[in-house]
Parts: C-alpha cells; sequence; structure tokens
C-alpha cells in the first residue's frame, strides 16, 4: 500500500508518510516520536518553514535538549500539512503500540484529519484495536485482510533458497519449515488483522 502511495505521489502531487510500530521498540515509541517522525518525513518535502526551523532550535536550548512537546509538533505538522495538496499518513501494525499511548495518538490523528479535510489516515492493525480506532474515527472504513498462503509460501521459498548455508538443509527440513510457517500463520492471523481506512 505504501509502495503504491509513493509510486503515485509524484505525479499526482501527494505526500506519503510512514510508521511502522515495533513490538521490540515500543518504550521509544512515543507519540512525540511517532508524531516527529511523521513531521521529518513530511517536511522533508521542501524547505523547512522557518517558524518550525525556529521551534526546534529554541526547545534544543532548554534543559537538557528535550526536544519540542506534543503541542508544538502538533502544531508544526497541522502547519505543514496545510502546505501541501494531498497527504497520506500511514502507520502500520497499530496494534504495537502501547495501550497508554494509544487514545492520545488516535486523538491527534484526529485532530489533523478535522483542520486538513484532504488528509487520509491509514492504518493496520489487528482486530482488537478496531473499537478503540472506531471511537475516534466515526466513518471508518474497515477492510479485513488475511494473508495469502500461496504469497507467504512463495516468500518463504524465496528466503530459504538464499540460504547462505545450503548444504545444511535437507528437502524434508525444508519442506517442514514451509509446512510449520504456513500454518502458525493461518492459525494467528484468521480473524485478527484488519486494514482500516480512516477519512
Amino acid at each position: 500500500m505504501i509502495d503504491s502511495l509513493c509510486d503515485h505521489a509524484g505525479e499526482e502531487n501527494i505526500a506519503v508518510a510512514a510508521f511502522y510500530y515495533d513490538f521490540l521498540s515500543q518504550q521509544e515509541q512515543s507519540i512525540n516520536n511517532i508524531v516527529g517522525a511523521i513531521l521529518k518525513q513530511l517536511v522533508g518535502r521542501g524547505g523547512v518553514a522557518k517558524d518550525i526551523r525556529e521551534a526546534f532550535q529554541k526547545a534544543k536550548k532548554e534543559v537538557g535538549g528535550r526536544g519540542p512537546r506534543l503541542v508544538d509538533l502538533m502544531g508544526m505538522l497541522k502547519t505543514t500539512i496545510a502546505s501541501l495538496p494531498r497527504v497520506f499518513i500511514c502507520i502500520d501494525a497499530l496494534d504495537e503500540c502501547l495501550p497508554k499511548c494509544l487514545p492520545e495518538l488516535l486523538e491527534s490523528l484526529r485532530d489533523i484529519v478535522r483542520e486538513s479535510p484532504s488528509t487520509r489516515i491509514f492504518l493496520t492493525g489487528r482486530h482488537h484495536v478496531g473499537e478503540d480506532v472506531r471511537r475516534y474515527f466515526a466513518k471508518a472504513v474497515v477492510v479485513p485482510i488475511s494473508p495469502n498462503p500461496d504469497d507467504i509460501r512463495n516468500y518463504v521459498e524465496m528466503r530459504l533458497d538464499r540460504d547462505a548455508e545450503p548444504e545444511a538443509m535437507t528437502n524434508d527440513l525444508r519442506a517442514d519449515i514451509v509446512r510449520v510457517i504456513l500454518e502458525k500463520i493461518s492459525n494467528m492471523c484468521v480473524g485478527h488483522l484488519t486494514s482500516p481506512l480512516y477519512q
């Protein structure tokens, strides 16, 4: 999805920003860091506005160089988005967001969409975050997705073909690896993955 948006970004004057939640980095993925990462990607499309540059310089001079507060980052992000014709913000694996941070993130995204009707929010996550999302985005379009077993098989086999030590694997071991991965993914994903597109 992100690749497709990026492919059309230049020709259709679309700005795309993406963030991927990583279970192993939950503590570092604060809402400030997420909003900052999105801002950095959108600002990177052109020159940095003077007020944004000044806000970062001011924050660096404060005690410990703490960085801008969320209210400041949100203001900068809204200003940046207002200068762009069309924006897509994509956040993948929303279910990996710390539960204590999720309401603030969703509220911030809702505020962006309210002030910028040309902005679209695309979120992916397992089924259990759907209720939280609908609380903030009443008009959410939810598209259930599940992995295609043939795609997974092709990917696993491609990775196995690139193994640095191919002689260490027998045909039986290779078949077992593919079979177990397909079983695990099938059991893990059935009915649990949603891909919402929020207006």
